[in-house]
């Protein structure tokens, strides 16, 4: 699996690029906004989007998801069904940050924990990981060992809790109980800022390291 990043939005949201070098079929991974520039990442590459994927609802990661939908005529995959609320109120939320309107869109498909999607030859497992909002999901390429994890994890940080129906002991579980077993050597692509690995997080993240939790 091959993968590019691409800064999105005044809130510059890590959007992912990423493709099947077999079939040169592709996937954006939070698709916040600026969709002429993801568009033009992907033309550059010669990659053909075949699907959308969420990881969850907050504008500034599918803020652009519609548009790009209907123009591409793709299916969106993701986020949980839980996550309904904070698409259905796009619209608002665009108005409220300042950002150039967004629509509310109905995912293809609701993804759950367990789930997989595919992208050409290449498949991601989800992972539900509550806590940041309810509804948000974890795409992880195993074989590339290489998860993208949206606003559940930072390096040196972890998601905010404060919005509607965040929940710290939810987020707190989700990392340490889903995506830390998963190995200290996988990487992850934040929903902002550099990219690290869940060993480095175990080691030194203030909010979730090990030597916190006895």
């Amino acid at each position: 699996m091959n993968c590019t990043i691409i800064s999105v939005t005044p809130f510059q949201q890590n959007c992912s690029l990423i493709w099947d070098e077999t079939t040169m079929k592709g996937a954006l991974v939070d698709a916040g906004g600026e969709a002429e520039r993801l568009l033009a990442a992907a033309q550059q590459k010669g990659i053909t989007i075949e699907k959308l994927l969420v990881t969850h609802g907050h504008l500034d990661h599918c803020g652009a998801v519609a548009d790009l939908a209907e123009q591409l005529g793709v299916p969106v995959e993701g986020p949980h069904r839980g996550d309904d609320f904070w698409i259905d109120g796009l619209a608002e939320s665009s108005k409220r940050w300042g950002f150039p309107p967004s629509r509310s869109f109905v995912p293809t498909r609701w993804l759950k924990d367990g789930d997989t999607v595919t992208v050409g030859g290449i498949e991601l497992e989800v992972i539900h990981c509550p806590g940041h909002t309810p509804g948000h999901v974890v795409f992880l390429n195993r074989a590339g060992k290489l998860a993208f994890v949206g606003d559940v994890l930072f390096k040196g940080s972890i998601g905010r809790t404060d919005f509607p129906r965040g929940n710290h002991d939810d987020l707190i579980s989700s990392i340490r109980d889903k995506l830390f077993p998963l190995g200290d050597d996988i990487r992850f692509v934040p929903g902002h800022g550099p990219l690290s690995t869940f060993g480095a997080e175990r080691a030194d993240n203030p909010f979730v390291a090990d030597e916190n939790f006895g």
